[in-house]
């Protein structure tokens, strides 16, 4: 699903009933919309080293990139 799927489905919740908890909805929001710009910066970019790949998924994975230099 699109992120502006996702919003649109927030805003019907909403419209429907103000006190509609969101929270599961905004949170697939932020990561869908995260999602897309990786997607936009990657294909932009140039082709990443092994090196950068490994910091990046630690970063992504929670890890940080503590002990990754």
């Amino acid at each position: 699903m699109s992120w502006t799927q996702t919003r649109s489905r927030i805003a019907h919740a909403k419209k429907a009933d103000p006190k509609a908890d969101v929270t599961d909805l905004r949170r697939q929001l932020k990561a869908e919309r995260l999602e897309d710009y990786i997607q936009r910066t990657v294909d932009a970019a140039p082709p990443l080293s092994q090196e950068q790949r490994q910091k990046l998924a630690a970063l992504l994975s929670g890890g940080g990139l503590h002990g990754a230099a």
